[in-house]
């Protein structure tokens, strides 16, 4: 089987194989020997299908299929709707090689971003690929469009190799040979625009890198307009509009300690650039005309920022909507028809995901708090929407709990929201703090397979926005700031106390679970707060802060992380687990990836050995090859198998009502 090699200056194999037809589609055929679901699988299972992507005729159809065959591998394939046939393009065991995305170009082909593992230098991180394939896997089969053998001969730095190749700013979609893709070939840092030819990697400088823009945008007669520029060092940024030879100067602001207004894309008119900016301390979107510089608001959600990006439409060239909790529309013709997608899909978040070029047909992706996502194929010529797959069958949604959306008061007064989910019968209920990773992310309703899997062994989940998370203003983002362990962990444990007070749960039956910050928030729980949590869980979390630091000097934002966090090495200790290890006093379950390049597996193994020097009660799990995602089958499944044997002997559970344990096939 022929695999697909990266130069050999490189120093590794891309092990993504292109698939043979003797690989059975396992939702044709499940031949493989049945065996019997253990509980907790049915919510450790890696999704069925990844998202679906529709060709530009809307005839075909690309996706991604997890299976089991016996060995765990990620499947991309594509299906001709109108012939019935199905064709077997790549796979990958997600450990040295991932598929990051897939996007057709034109009817005939599709670019893949695969990611895969490696070295700069001592440091292991994440490179990435562009791989160009016919939908069917025809002709000379996957290579890389980029070919740096060529590339660097016309660089003026033959030495650097880009870290990322995949970095696409324009698909060009009325010329279905090409795109624009922005590199640092020739600076690091720096890239440059290339015009590359789909069919065979030629390319031609478009743009040159210059003035620290870090990224460019183009305007929808595919013109390099606008460059962002970033100074890693001092935090300015600018955002440059291109006139003839001159750039001028739209925003400027310092990014590290600054509200700013960051450019999305032009309208259809190349004289209107929308951008996303500031209205009183939330992110909402306006747009500029660039001849008369008026400035109009487009869209703001009151109390929450609009953080999304554009939604154009391929029929008329020109911004529809923009994403944000879904999708908005201010477009008639979307609106009406998410209007009658959501009446003839009550009950669900229905999401278009995908459309042909002439938006007759369309995916649809819908889920609820307690149903696992489903795809549908609608056709608006024939008023039709078919079901075409799901991504977690196994799961019974009967046995599953709505979200409610709470606000609770934090001890300084600051309302937080969070997400409640209770199990099946009377409270109060063993419980789960939950927090997020990030720290600037945030939580939202829909289902969650954590919270699913939490709820549906009996216990109540609580999921806090704590101060730090993205979504509620500025001020409240920039809480994080050289901020964790403190306040934000003081909302944690406000959270934790309101359960109590609100009868969900009692003291001596909760535990924290946490994954990235998460992690780190749930080992913090323990050092400040050692009384209040049966268990801990931290999976791939941060316990040294200090190191953290030290480690970003090999990057070139080492002073955005150092605001962030922080650089007084006195202070990062006193909000490190690590160094206060020895007042802990609750059980503990570190589990971590050896092969996480987010968040090093140093970070959980320090921790351990501290741990078993102070003889503390805890367990540390290492997944092989794992990354910060759990993006690996078994390790998915190790994972929670550890998690349920923990939570079971520190949690006082209940009855609840349980899915009951189903005999599957592999591979379904």
């Amino acid at each position: 089987m022929p695999k697909l090699k990266l130069p050999t200056h490189y120093w590794v194999i891309i092990s993504l194989l292109v698939l043979l037809t003797r690989f059975a589609w396992a939702g044709d055929t499940a031949k493989a020997d049945s065996n019997v679901l253990r509980t907790f699988e049915a919510f450790s299972a890696l999704p069925a299908y990844g998202t679906p992507a529709l060709s530009p005729s809307g005839t075909k159809l690309a996706f991604v299929q997890n299976v089991s065959t016996p060995e765990d591998l990620a499947i991309l394939s594509t299906y001709d709707l109108v012939e019935g046939k199905k064709h077997y393009l790549l796979r990958s065991d997600n450990e040295k090689v991932k598929i990051r995305w897939y996007k057709w170009v034109n009817d005939e082909r599709l670019l893949v971003s695969a990611r895969y593992q490696t070295r700069r230098g001592t440091t292991k991180v994440h490179d990435t690929r562009l791989l160009s394939m016919r939908f069917d896997g025809g002709g000379k089969g996957p290579f890389n469009l980029i070919r740096w053998d060529r590339l660097r001969q016309k660089s003026g730095n033959p030495t650097h190799i880009p870290q990322f190749h995949d970095d696409v700013i324009d698909w060009l979609d009325d010329d279905p040979d090409h795109i624009l893709l922005q590199l640092d070939a020739e600076a690091l840092g720096l890239p440059t625009v290339y015009k590359v030819n789909v069919n065979t990697g030629t390319t031609s400088r478009i743009e040159k890198g210059k003035k620290k823009i870090r990224d460019w945008l183009t305007d929808r007669q595919h013109n390099v307009r606008v460059g962002v520029s970033l100074d890693f060092d001092s935090g300015e940024r600018n955002v440059y509009l291109k006139e003839d030879d001159d750039w001028r100067t739209l925003f400027s602001y310092n990014a590290m300690r600054e509200k700013g207004e960051y450019p999305l894309g032009f309208a259809k008119d190349p004289n209107i650039l929308y951008y996303r900016g500031y209205k009183g301390d939330y992110q909402a979107i306006f747009k500029l005309n660039l001849t008369t510089n008026e400035h109009t608001e487009v869209f703001s959600d009151e109390g929450y920022d609009v953080s999304g990006s554009l939604i154009y439409s391929s029929v008329t060239n020109d911004v529809v909507g923009v994403w944000h909790n879904g999708r908005r529309y201010w477009d008639d013709r979307f609106k009406g028809l998410q209007k009658g997608i959501n009446k003839g899909l009550p009950n669900f978040e229905n999401t278009l995901v995908s459309f042909s070029r002439d938006e007759q047909v369309y995916l649809v992706y819908s889920e609820s708090d307690v149903q696992p996502g489903l795809f549908f194929l609608g056709n608006r010529e024939k008023g039709s929407l078919d079901f075409v797959f799901q991504q977690y069958p196994q799961i019974d949604a009967a046995a599953l709990s709505d979200h409610e959306l709470i606000k609770y008061k934090a001890r300084d007064g600051v309302e937080i929201e969070a997400y409640l989910t209770l199990p099946k019968g009377e409270g109060p209920f063993p419980t789960i703090i939950h927090p997020h990773g990030g720290p600037g992310a945030r939580d939202f309703s829909g289902f969650d397979y954590w919270t699913a899997y939490f709820t549906h062994k009996g216990y109540a989940v609580l999921r806090p926005n704590f101060r730090g998370s993205k979504g509620y203003g500025y001020s409240f983002s920039q809480s994080q700031m050289k901020g964790w362990g403190l306040a934000m962990q003081d909302d944690i444990t406000d959270a934790a106390n309101w359960m109590v007070e609100q009868g969900y749960a009692e003291h001596g039956n909760m535990c924290i679970v946490g994954a990235s910050y998460g992690g780190y928030a749930a080992l913090m729980a323990t050092v400040k707060t050692p009384e209040l949590f049966n268990c801990a869980v931290s999976f791939a979390g941060v316990s040294s802060l200090k190191h953290i630091v030290i480690h970003s000097r090999k990057f070139l934002n080492n002073e955005f992380v150092k605001n962030q966090i922080g650089d007084d090495f006195d202070d990062l200790e006193a909000r490190s687990p690590y160094y206060n290890a020895e007042g802990i006093k609750t059980p503990i379950l570190l589990v971590h990836g050896d092969e996480d390049r987010i968040v090093r597996p140093l970070q959980s193994q320090y921790m351990a050995e501290e741990l078993e020097d102070y003889d503390k009660t805890f367990k540390y799990v290492e997944l092989e090859s794992g990354d910060h995602s759990l993006s690996i089958q078994r390790n998915r499944h190790r994972f929670f198998e550890e998690m349920d044997a923990f939570l079971d002997m520190y949690l006082h559970q209940k009855p609840a009502a349980n899915v009951e344990t189903q005999s599957v096939s592999q591979g379904e």
